[in-house]
């Protein structure tokens, strides 16, 4: 009866192939070669419960080192002087009323970040780069903007909130959460 983990296997070989989600695909896929080992008396099924966990948490941690790879991107050039802004074990609020607003980076591990830009002198595209790490960020933006976000995620997400209705302006998010989130105002 082997031949049933076809069933799990091929589908997932045609998605790796055709999709651009890969961990799911290769987990299923994972999981099928397992399966079909142990209905040919190769591997013992106790042997892959024991090791189900492990092998989750290795390709997950594979799936961080290597997110890069799988990432979208927005294309908007930018230079790379980024100011950066981060939160570990702590909170920041930040401000930038009637000042100009250039393109940043937030990191939030073990803390909290608050972006206010509802007063601020925005540009006509803005990048903002986000990383949440079992922590929050919440970036408040003006009405007259539109929000692109494009978002890797785990345990986590964005959750965008704002709906503009006259945009002039655009403000392209790229987040990262890691048991983390970022809310959008």
């Amino acid at each position: 009866m082997y031949f049933q983990t076809l069933f799990l296997i091929v589908p997932s070989l045609i998605g790796l192939v055709s999709e651009r989600e890969k961990i799911s695909n290769l987990i299923i896929l994972l999981i099928g070669i397992l399966l079909f080992l142990s209905a040919r008396n190769i591997i013992n099924f106790q042997t892959i419960w024991k090791l189900f966990l492990p092998i989750i948490l290795v390709l997950i941690g594979l799936y961080l080192i290597f997110k890069n790879t799988f990432k979208k991107s927005f294309t908007l050039k930018t230079d790379n002087n980024l100011k950066e802004y981060a939160a570990t074990f702590s909170s920041q609020n930040l401000n930038f009323a009637k000042e100009k607003f250039e393109n940043c980076h937030l990191t939030s591990v073990f803390g909290d970040i608050k972006l206010d830009l509802r007063e601020c002198d925005l540009k006509k595209e803005n990048i903002i780069k986000v990383e949440a790490i079992f922590g929050g960020i919440t970036i408040l933006v003006p009405d007259d903007c539109l929000i692109k976000v494009v978002s890797n995620s785990l345990f986590g997400g964005v959750s965008n909130k704002k709906k503009s209705i006259d945009a002039k302006k655009i403000i392209y998010i790229e987040a990262t959460c890691l048991f983390g989130g970022v809310d959008i105002k």
